[in-house]
């Protein structure tokens, strides 16, 4: 997920968001673990995009507070 599409979103999306992608990861993880996993690369796009939402989320955190 590109980081202009989640500053368009609200902090409550962007929370629901991150909430999805984080069961995602979970799931890759779990996936990889018992060797079900084709394509590894998937784990790494997953987290940079929790990363990123994270990122976007704490940056209007800041903006709301001042």
């Amino acid at each position: 997920m590109k980081a202009s599409a989640l500053r368009d979103m609200t902090q409550d999306e962007i929370e629901a968001k991150l909430k999805e992608l984080r069961e995602a990861l979970f799931n890759l993880t779990f996936q990889h673990a018992t060797g079900q996993l084709e394509n590894t690369a998937q784990l790494t796009k997953t987290r940079r995009s929790i990363a990123r939402a994270l990122t976007v989320l704490r940056d209007k955190q800041q903006n709301a507070a001042a």
